[in-house]
């Protein structure tokens, strides 16, 4: 991608009083855009990121076993009523059709997967089975803030599962918090995650949260020193207690460090909430009808994107790991001359043509030191510099964005050295 012709503006004015460095930072180096509160658009940097974060997380869930569905954002009225949501979820967007009818837009997708799983559950021979999406999501939020971490339009990833008995959602349940840990560990914050006990409200007695640690998280966690295990500030003084204090249910600790941080993620087992109003059973080997057992698996892929800026910046910009970054090199050619564009044109012609990702500053009207703080900002996680003093060698400047060290490298090599690297 040329820089010259990128949809994009960087500015170098920090805002005023911003809460998340993720949005500061997302909204200087032109990867969002703000509609209004809670509204973003993705520019052409942030789409790459957010479809990159979205490969990542549709391999994981195939890998698991899921098959891809997308499913309808406009849902009927009478499918909330029968769950009772229509009236109790606060967030719910209402949206007035013709005549009298109404419909929601979906916040969550229970609405819509149980009936049709209805169709296709017969027996116990149908089951288990899961289904996943990642679609637009609307939810009326009260105080949408800190940019894309929280937000009133939102893509998400929701997969449902489908169990003949709880022991079989029990394992899947297991099974799907290595799956998302491996998410995390992908998209470079694994190790700023942690899985958090919260409330299964109606569901079940606990449910997970998966809560990344950031100044600009919402949430109030409380990790064990001892085990690392993470709890919800919500259900904390429901816990057992140990010697007159809430302890960890893990280990019995009661020494806890309290942490800042933003919900990337939550599983539930839903059980037959959602199944029993729409009537979704199956007949068991001996012929007697049982309703279905469920599981919901969520990620909300721009808040992942967030914590990714919010985990990996430093006081000069984004810091973009491999797996989600916009582009695998920063390629800048620092004298606006002949010579060093040439060759920089045709070190950019030739990545391209072995299909290394790459996004070329081929500006002609600014200067290197203005390239370099751009493309400082902006995050990419490899910077390929072409100047009059690389090419007297043959060379070009190799940098990693986490690093100060700089390696010169023959041209000749690049190719290899990017196929090595990507």
């Amino acid at each position: 991608m040329l820089q010259s012709k990128l949809f994009y503006k960087t500015t170098k004015e920090k805002s005023i009083g911003e809460e998340a460095i993720s949005n500061e930072l997302l909204t200087r180096a032109g990867f969002v855009d703000q509609l209004m509160a809670g509204v973003y658009t993705f520019l052409p940097l942030g789409l790459k990121v957010l479809q990159k974060i979205e490969n990542v997380i549709r391999k994981n869930m195939e890998d698991a076993g899921s098959q891809e569905v997308l499913m309808p954002v406009l849902q009927p009225k009478d499918n909330w009523l029968k769950t009772g949501r229509w009236n109790s979820l606060d967030v719910l967007f209402k949206v007035k059709g013709s005549g009298d009818k109404e419909y929601a837009l979906g916040p969550t997708h229970e609405e819509v997967v149980s009936p049709l799983a209805k169709k296709i559950i017969l027996s116990y021979r149908d089951l288990p089975f899961s289904v996943f999406q990642i679609q637009t999501k609307f939810r009326d939020e009260l105080r949408a803030k800190s940019g894309i971490l929280r937000t009133r339009e939102f893509l998400m990833k929701d997969l449902y599962s489908f169990h003949a008995a709880q022991a079989d959602l029990d394992k899947y349940y297991d099974k799907m918090i290595n799956v998302y840990f491996n998410v995390f560990k992908e998209c470079g914050i694994a190790k700023n995650t942690y899985q958090t006990l919260a409330s299964g409200g109606s569901f079940s007695k606990y449910s997970d949260e998966f809560q990344t640690i950031t100044d600009a998280g919402e949430d109030i966690i409380y990790i064990c020193k001892k085990c690392q295990m993470a709890i919800n500030k919500e259900i904390k003084n429901d816990l057992p207690a140990q010697a007159g204090n809430p302890a960890c249910p893990k280990c019995s600790n009661n020494d806890f460090e309290e942490k800042k941080a933003v919900e990337v993620g939550n599983i539930f087992k839903l059980g037959t909430k959602y199944s029993l109003p729409f009537g979704l059973k199956f007949r068991d080997k001996d012929g007697q009808e049982k309703s279905v057992i469920m599981g919901c698996f969520g990620i909300g892929l721009g808040r992942l994107m967030g914590a990714v800026v919010e985990v990996s910046h430093d006081d000069k910009g984004i810091i973009w790991p491999k797996s989600v970054a916009p582009f695998l090199a920063h390629l800048i050619g620092v004298e606006n001359n002949k010579k060093v564009k040439s060759a920089a044109d045709k070190i950019y012609n030739n990545l391209q043509k072995n299909k290394i990702d790459v996004l070329y500053d081929d500006r002609q009207d600014k200067s290197a030191g203005e390239k370099f703080s751009e493309a400082d900002l902006i995050g990419i996680p490899y910077r390929i510099v072409v100047s009059e003093k690389t090419l007297a060698k043959n060379s070009i400047e190799l940098k990693e964005r986490n690093k100060n060290k700089t390696e010169l490298v023959k041209i000749k090599s690049l190719i290899m050295i990017c196929r090595k690297i990507r």
